[in-house]
């Protein structure tokens, strides 16, 4: 039987399917969806009436000097439900599909994070994409002490951070969100390879907040907002989305390191097993955001990302360059 495909532009209008991977689920759509300049698409496979698979795709529209640009993402490679269907046909179906309708749309489409790096090889180069390498950063959090892989370092600072009056804290209210996407957004404004979405991200994020689609946490000083971080929950991992804090301003508070602490507590405490860090970066020797994340025990596994760049001359360019 032959599979056919259901894209989805609303989340209204997607009905209820299997799955637990966050990165392609309805609640994050529904959060993407309330997000200025995010259009996400949500691509369903069915086998007759019955779902075998689906992929949540995001592009991004923002503005540059000659205009606007889009930028269309996958974190993953999808979900797929019925072992009687293999997940890679499945996927070639999808991915087709995807890269069909945004190859002369959007200036770049990118898939992150995946899970297996081998996953859908020849289907990524069949489509004309490139895979270059990346890193990812994995802690285990289901030991006897959350601390125990830790340097001795980040251990003193977490303890001399709480003992000089930092409290880490969840978002409660609205105006907790607003504060801490203020300082986020300093924080952020230097730093030109991250893009920080518009704080309807964030509101969407804490309204469904019941349901555990994710966290905001916080970590003040005498009452005021000095640091935080946002994670993500799916099965029994937590993925690190963002996390800053004023340590120039804070420093005895050690507000940044603290962000991460409290949320690998938190997820600790709620049975999640695993806590990754969504962005490594490239594997270069030194790059100061995945030493300070490594200090925190986590384990250095090499991934991949597969890119399409929709000048052709330049993807061809790339592609000799990299495969």
């Amino acid at each position: 039987m032959s599979i056919r495909l259901a894209t989805y532009y609303r989340a209204e209008d997607i009905p209820s399917l299997p799955g637990a991977n966050v990165f392609h689920s309805a609640a994050l759509f529904r959060a993407l969806q309330q997000t200025p300049g995010y259009c996400p698409v949500l691509l369903v496979a069915y086998q007759g009436s019955r779902p075998v698979g689906k992929l949540l795709s995001v592009t991004r529209r923002y503005f540059r000097m000659f205009g606007y640009v889009e930028k269309t993402y996958v974190y993953g490679t999808g979900e797929y439900f019925d072992s009687s269907v293999p997940a890679g046909a499945v996927f070639r179906e999808m991915l087709s599909y995807l890269t069909a309708t945004y190859r002369d749309r959007s200036f770049l489409i990118e898939f992150r994070n995946l899970e297996e790096p081998l996953f859908g090889y020849r289907h990524f180069r069949a489509n004309g994409y490139f895979p270059v390498r990346w890193l990812r950063v994995r802690n285990s959090i289901h030991h006897d002490r959350l601390d125990k892989w830790m340097s001795a370092s980040r251990r003193r600072q977490i303890q001399q951070g709480l003992k000089n009056g930092a409290v880490i804290d969840v978002a409660r209210t609205r105006e907790d969100v607003y504060s801490f996407f203020r300082m986020l957004k300093k924080y952020y404004s230097s730093k030109f390879s991250h893009y920080l979405p518009d704080v309807g991200f964030f509101i969407s994020l804490f309204s469904q907040s019941p349901q555990e689609l994710g966290k905001i946490f916080l970590v003040r000083y005498k009452g005021r907002i000095i640091g935080g971080s946002v994670c993500l929950f799916s099965g029994n991992d937590a993925y690190l989305l963002f996390s800053g804090g004023m340590r120039k301003s804070f420093p005895l508070q050690y507000p940044g390191v603290l962000a991460v602490w409290g949320a690998m507590s938190y997820a600790r405490d709620g049975g999640y097993t695993h806590f990754e860090f969504i962005d490594a970066g490239l594997p270069f020797k030194r790059y100061g955001f995945r030493d300070f994340i490594l200090r925190f025990g986590g384990r250095q596994m090499s991934s991949r990302r597969w890119y399409r760049v929709r000048w052709k001359w330049l993807n061809r360019l790339l592609t000799r360059f990299y495969v």
